[in-house]
């Protein structure tokens, strides 16, 4: 992003104290200044998430006019609601926690949620990886086929909306999985039945705004090729790909998997049919237009 500013990174120390604690010194003034904070909160998430908070507390106490947080990836979002009793609201608690903090701006992508924007009760820009990813899919996957061949997919009712943002732009048709979630158990579902648009002969692409284990995903691509999917792309914003996830992407059901660079990804969990489309661009320019007071939402239009 900074590349894409022309701007140099600002000069930090980190460090860590012998049991554990989080440390940082910002090496450069920022009084009276207005500072973007460029971090993720993925694995390790509470260590992200922890360096986040202390520097926004360096930074308010070293009298920066105006604290504003990047966050390609927002974690703990899955945990937006409780599913059932003595459950935590975690994604309001990290709201508060940034807020405490001293943050007066949120930049994120793709929030599993919309709703987690009232979270907070400082103002949230809200980005959004569906035409960056149906970008590529035009230039590398539709180019070669006609719209009619191309069905867009849902692992699930909850990405419903997400999909059908897909499709208007690809002006394909769309299809649902029917899944059903195990609630004793996390990161665990399993594929019931299709919903939409005949799949046979064509090619899926499955949008989700995360890859984490890549069970719900790849269960899906099993199913679509059981009815008859010639190809099946995976497609979502944020690529967290833990533990077996790679794994299961290298099942011969999943044609290739395209996921934005919201989570660094390590050569460990790169695959030859894997590619990632820079959101930096957007990140850049939604950060021009914020210091510029301009509109962002208008990135969209």
């Amino acid at each position: 992003m900074s590349q894409e500013l022309g701007i140099d990174l600002t000069k930090v120390h980190h460090y860590r104290f012998a049991d554990g604690e989080v440390g940082l010194s910002i090496d450069e003034s920022v009084r009276g200044d207005d500072v973007y904070v460029i971090q993720p909160t993925c694995a390790p998430v509470n260590d992200n998430l922890m360096e986040l908070l202390v520097m926004v507390d360096a930074l308010r106490r070293a009298s920066a006019a105006r604290i504003n947080l990047v966050m390609p990836y927002f974690g703990y979002a899955r945990q937006d609601r409780k599913a059932k009793g003595r459950e935590p609201i975690s994604a309001k608690l990290v709201a508060n926690l940034i807020e405490h903090a001293g943050a007066h701006r949120v930049l994120a992508a793709d929030l599993h949620a919309g709703q987690i924007q009232g979270f907070f009760d400082i103002p949230v820009d809200h980005l959004l990886g569906v035409p960056l990813l149906a970008s590529w899919f035009k230039r590398n996957v539709v180019k070669d086929a006609s719209p009619d061949s191309i069905v867009v997919v849902s692992p699930d009712a909850g990405v419903v909306v997400r999909a059908r943002k897909m499709a208007t732009l690809l002006g394909a048709d769309i299809a649902i999985v029917d899944k059903r979630r195990d609630h004793g158990k996390q990161n665990v579902s399993e594929v019931m039945e299709m919903i939409g648009a005949d799949v046979k002969g064509r090619t899926c692409i499955i949008i989700d705004d995360m890859i984490d284990t890549a069970g719900t995903i790849v269960n899906a691509a099993r199913a679509l090729r059981d009815k008859g999917a010639e190809k099946v792309f995976c497609s979502a914003t944020h690529g967290l790909f833990s533990g077996p996830a790679i794994e299961r992407l290298k099942d011969p059901a999943v044609t290739g998997v395209v996921v934005t660079d919201t989570v660094p990804l390590p050569e460990n969990k790169k695959l030859d049919k894997m590619t990632q489309v820079s959101m930096a661009p957007l990140f850049a320019e939604a950060i021009r237009r914020i210091h510029c007071e301009s509109s962002v939402s208008s990135l969209f239009n």
